[in-house]
């Protein structure tokens, strides 16, 4: 779901769209999709979201390439994954809370501009090191962007055309999704994995140019003129503190700067937490957590996405680094998850309309712990067919099951005026699992290296995920007990974290017309 598509930024269209200052367009808010400026609206947010869709589906299948390349261990190559993790899953909310101050579009586009800028410099990378800081960076103008992608569509479209927009996009998004795997490792196999990098630059300088002459700017002028320095930073420095820690201590000992960097990660988190208690207008506002459901379904979204993000990461470097897969074969071994979600995300939506989510969200992680069971048994000489294949479209089947319920029961389990905010911070969630499980199963699988260790203890790392997943299914069972509606999702929520856990939101389009 890639891993997961981005989230509705917060309280995004509470206020009325700006019309004054430049670039404004006093049609904001009435725009139909049928329209000029609609279709380059559209177009806009697709190619933005579809720089982040491409790099988190082919980054993974990159990192036997850059181990190769640069020299990586496994912990530099853990950091590669994590450290975009990590600034994106700390700054989301900020970023979504920036554009609604700010403007939209500005931020979009000074996110694209980040994110191009980052991604040249993750391209040159001469070392691992430098690699890490430029991943840092791109996490956190891709904290600018992705949430401006949707938000620009669902302030700027004629109510009556907003879910047919956001079908569009995700439609079209699905598509590049798809392409993506194949693209990526043609491009990693021909030529460079620097390539993988460099290919945003068209993507994000056609969606700037789109943005910048076609898009409307929109704000909300009901938000407060304050932005929460205080609980973004201390939020960033609790994860890296804690990842720091548990990336680090199986190769240096629990000593030294691991246990520093925990001790300042615990420390920072626990500062989050009584800044956001004490802010009369905090970035993530604790009282939403109030609700049993909201609570549950972040608990449900945290275990299976650290599934999730977990599997990505070890089981592309498997399939080349044990079975013989080129980067093209390892990337495109997911494809199914995406063709599953493109055709079923909306039958599963309207099952769970009819009966409730609490079924899907109990039975569907299950399945997704079957599948990576089964994932667990792929080996050095197996056959696609006969050992990858069914355990990705079992996997397919607990995730088209999961996600269209799991969105319908956080957004209904919040106030309709936070809707936004709570999507954001799901969706945070859902970068931060993958972002802890990265940093911490290699360990706890025994998996020090990308060598024999990685061969031998394959199996056992799958049966954790799936031990994880499973706790995601028992957890909606026993915190989602209300029926609600479930919006109808738009073809589709193939752009989930399943085929990289990076950019894109667990459930994108659920999200923005089902608080509408």
């Amino acid at each position: 779901m890639g891993g997961t598509v981005p989230p509705v930024a917060p309280d995004e269209g509470a206020g009325e769209p700006t019309t004054d200052g430049p670039g404004a367009d006093r049609t904001a808010g009435s725009i139909r999709l049928k329209t000029a400026t609609g279709r380059w609206i559209v177009a806009a947010a697709v190619l933005g979201s579809g720089v982040a869709f491409l790099d988190s589906t082919v980054v993974n299948a990159a990192l036997p390439a850059i181990s190769k390349d640069l020299g990586a261990d496994l912990a530099a190559l853990q950091w590669v994954i994590t450290a975009y993790l990590l600034t994106l899953g700390s700054l989301l909310v900020l970023g979504g809370s920036l554009g609604d101050l700010f403007g939209r579009r500005k931020v979009f586009v000074l996110g694209l501009a980040g994110f191009a800028v980052t991604s040249v410099l993750s391209g040159a990378a001469p070392t691992s090191g430098f690699l890490i800081v430029a991943r840092l960076l791109q996490g956190a103008a891709a904290a600018l962007l992705v949430p401006g992608s949707l938000a620009m569509i669902s302030a700027s479209f004629h109510p009556d055309d907003r879910a047919r927009a956001i079908g569009a996009w995700s439609g079209l998004g699905g598509i590049a999704t798809a392409l993506g795997p194949f693209l990526g490792g043609w491009l990693i196999d021909s030529v460079s994995w620097r390539l993988v990098f460099f290919i945003n630059l068209p993507l994000a300088a056609a969606a700037m140019a789109i943005a910048i002459r076609h898009v409307p700017e929109t704000r909300d002028d009901s938000a407060v003129r304050r932005v929460d320095v205080p609980g973004a930073v201390s939020l960033t420095l609790a994860l890296a503190g804690v990842v720091y820690a548990l990336i680090e201590t199986p190769g240096r000992g629990f000593g030294g700067l691991p246990a520093i960097a925990a001790v300042v990660g615990v420390a920072s988190g626990i500062v989050f937490f009584v800044v956001e208690r004490r802010s009369t207008h905090p970035m993530v506002p604790l009282v939403v957590f109030r609700s049993r459901q909201f609570s549950g379904a972040n608990l449900v979204t945290l275990f299976v996405y650290a599934a999730l993000g977990a599997t990505t990461f070890l089981l592309v470097v498997h399939l080349q680094q044990d079975l013989g897969y080129s980067a093209l074969e390892a990337g495109a071994s997911l494809l199914p998850l995406t063709v599953l979600m493109l055709l079923f995300s909306t039958k599963s939506a309207a099952l769970a309309q009819r009966i409730g989510p609490r079924t899907q969200m109990t039975v569907g992680p299950l399945v997704i712990a079957v599948g990576l069971v089964l994932m667990g048994r792929v080996a050095p000489g197996d056959h696609y067919a006969s050992t990858v294949l069914p355990a990705v479209l079992v996997l397919g089947c607990g995730l088209v099951t999961t996600v269209a319920p799991l969105t319908a029961s956080v957004l209904a389990a919040i106030d309709v005026h936070r809707v936004g905010v709570g999507s954001a911070i799901n969706n945070a969630v859902a970068r931060v699992a993958g972002l802890l499980a990265v940093a911490v199963l290699p360990a706890a699988a025994g998996i020090t290296s990308l060598g024999s260790d990685l061969d031998s203890q394959f199996g056992l790392a799958m049966h954790i995920t799936a031990v994880l997943a499973a706790i995601g299914g028992v957890v909606g069972f026993v915190t989602i007990r209300r029926i609600v509606p479930v919006a109808t999702v738009p073809r589709s929520n193939a752009n989930e974290p399943c085929l990289g856990v990076a950019l894109s939101s667990p459930h994108p389009t659920a999200t923005a017309s089902a608080g509408r």
